[in-house]
């Protein structure tokens, strides 16, 4: 699933490719990656409307429309959103289409494209946002897009319980962070992914503070990792290259790069992997 790193990166292709065009007549394929708002509110909503801001909150991308309405696009599992010139061949999952005004002589579409059509696009009025989107809400701290530290992360652990991964996969206390990154800043920090939340002292929520801005704004600037499925590409349709630096996830069995003396592991822990040198993360 894209993280936070590969939504910042689509959401800054969206920024400088559709910001300030106007969306044409919008087609609908697939009903189910419109399912909340449904096929007509998303043509009717769309169309004849010009996009006038791309932001993100944790993995949620949210556009502006002058119209007063608010697009929503979350990629899910396997969703993307490319832009390309108007005529070209459209891969399969095509299930949204959104035609853009000229610019520069040149026309160009905005596709959201979605084989396991887990993701979806929403059209609503920001008014209604806790009844169409309950969830943004319930969303904990970005730590890209909002002022993040030791006081922060110190803050919206207090009273936590539990073990540190899936107290970071949950989105309400950081938003944005998946299995990859987990992974990888949990290695950066030495600490294992069971270690209990409330063992953490204050040198330790800074250092996890730290590391999580140095290798989400590390994984953004190389345009987000792109692992062998291929699923996740930018607006254009390149690859990232952040997973050319990984230093544990999809690793296992090969040497640590840290320590040089052990062997990346994998458990299944709650139904999720996790990938991590015994030798660093004690």
């Amino acid at each position: 699933m894209p993280e936070l790193p590969e939504v910042e990166t689509v959401r800054r292709g969206i920024e400088a490719r559709v910001v300030g065009r106007r969306i044409g007549k919008v087609t609908v394929g697939r009903e189910r990656s419109v399912r909340r708002v449904g096929r007509e509110a998303v043509i009717t909503g769309l169309g004849g409307a010009t996009v006038v801001s791309a932001d993100r909150r944790g993995k949620y991308l949210l556009c502006d429309l002058d119209t007063g309405d608010r697009m929503m696009i979350h990629l899910r599992m396997s969703g993307r959103v490319i832009v390309a010139p108007h005529g070209a061949e459209r891969p399969p999952h095509t299930h949204v289409v959104l035609p853009l005004a000229e610019r520069d002589g040149v026309r160009e579409e905005m596709w959201f494209v979605d084989p396991r059509t887990f993701g979806e696009v929403v059209v609503y009025d920001p008014a209604e946002e806790a009844e169409v989107l309950p969830e943004l809400s319930r969303l904990g701290v970005d730590p890209i897009r909002d002022p993040f530290d030791a006081d922060v992360l110190g803050d919206a652990l207090k009273g936590r319980r539990g073990a540190l991964k899936p107290l970071l996969l949950g989105q309400r206390v950081v938003a944005g962070i998946g299995n990859i990154y987990a992974d990888e800043i949990l290695h950066r920090c030495r600490m294992r992914w069971d270690r209990p939340v409330d063992s953490l002292r204050r040198p330790q929520v800074r250092l996890l503070a730290g590391q999580t801005v140095a290798v989400l704004s590390e994984a953004i600037e190389a345009g987000g990792s792109t692992l062998d499925d291929t699923q996740y590409v930018d607006v254009e349709g390149n690859t990232g290259w952040f997973q050319l630096s990984h230093l544990v996830y999809g690793r296992e069995g090969e040497g640590c790069l840290t320590c040089g003396k052990s062997r990346i592991r994998r458990v299944v822990a709650a139904g999720r992997s996790t990938s991590y040198c015994a030798r660093c993360q004690r």
